[in-house]
């Protein structure tokens, strides 16, 4: 009986049964359009809600640490709530207008009643927030053409579906993918995927909180630089600018997992690893060249964390390794 018991087990060792090329299609058939039924859902979930998440994507524009070139006299215009604008005064201006000696003035533009007239006037506000807020040079995202907003609404439900849409994707994938894996490797994707969502999360915030600011104040600094004014940016590129930032941040978080993976299952070892270095540091400052802006400082803010985190990958690649001889030669 306990021959019959055994023999009737399914091998655990092995993976899941065996099926025909047929059936393994029709399984791959079903994971392709359940996959896509995700990403249209989510791709309509972020239509309809397309205003909430561009005001995401705009926050790191109105945390960016930008500076005022120049030292001429700065005002920021505005009509009760609406920003008007940011203006650099010329010396000339500064001595007409004498609004004081202050770098940093915010003028607030008001109806005035002059006799039976009605105009607009202007006054400098000694609010310190109004004042504070002139400090911060602020960007207006723009469409310049008649189907700029539909291409705007179209990229948000792309990029945001695809966030959405991931998770139940990876679920996809893993059902197809899982019953031809051994029960050991079934745990070590179990534990990669567990960890490689914390990592993930962790490289957009990371992106999203520090390293984007800084980004995109860098490439207004260096069109002021040039000469060239930064104050609008077509709304279709910065979204994309920003997501694609976002997206490659997360993904490259998520290299210690996928290759800490391949250690465990046995395709790569430590000594591969190791001799890949040289060709990772190529990769990384690659990935940092195309994801971020064309100037050094934000592609090596990018460059560091991705290869410290390969760094780390190999060092614990090497205490495996030498775990698992240590072990080895104590059994023997």
């Amino acid at each position: 009986m306990a021959g019959d018991h055994e023999a009737e087990r399914p091998d655990e060792a092995e993976g899941g049964p065996v099926k025909t090329f047929l059936e393994h299609l029709e399984d791959f058939r079903w994971m392709l359009i359940k996959s896509i039924v995700a990403l249209f859902v989510g791709m309509l979930v972020c239509l309809f809600a397309a205003n909430y998440v561009i005001q995401i994507i705009k926050w790191p524009l109105t945390r960016a640490p930008v500076g005022h070139p120049g030292t001429n006299q700065t005002i920021v215009v505005s009509f009760g709530s609406n920003h008007l604008g940011h203006f650099q005064l010329t010396a000339e201006q500064q001595r007409s207008l004498a609004l004081g000696t202050n770098r940093f003035v915010s003028i607030q533009v008001k109806p005035l009643a002059i006799g039976t007239n009605r105009v607009l006037g202007w006054q400098v506000s000694d609010d310190p927030d109004a004042i504070a807020d002139a400090q911060r040079m602020k960007i207006d995202l723009i469409n310049l053409s008649p189907a700029g907003g539909f291409v705007v609404a179209f990229q948000v439900a792309i990029y945001g579906g695809v966030v959405l849409a991931s998770p139940f994707i990876f679920y996809f994938i893993a059902a197809f993918v899982f019953p031809a894996l051994k029960i050991r490797e079934r745990k070590h994707v179990y534990r990669g995927l567990v960890v490689g969502v914390g990592l993930f999360l962790t490289g957009v915030a990371f992106c999203y909180f520090i390293l984007m600011p800084v980004a995109l104040a860098a490439s207004q600094m260096y069109s002021h630089w040039l000469g060239l004014g930064a104050f609008q940016w077509r709304a279709e590129e910065y979204i994309s600018f920003v997501c694609k930032f976002l997206l490659g941040m997360g993904l490259g978080f998520e290299l210690p997992v996928v290759v800490l993976t391949l250690v465990k299952i046995g395709v790569v070892d430590y000594r591969m690893l190791s001799r890949a270095r040289r060709y990772m540091i190529v990769i990384n400052l690659f990935l940092g060249a195309i994801l971020t802006t064309p100037e050094i400082l934000t592609q090596l803010v990018m460059f560091v964390p991705l290869q410290l985190l390969y760094e780390i990958t190999v060092w614990i690649a090497w205490y495996w390794d030498r775990r698992d001889r240590k072990r080895a030669a104590r059994e023997s």
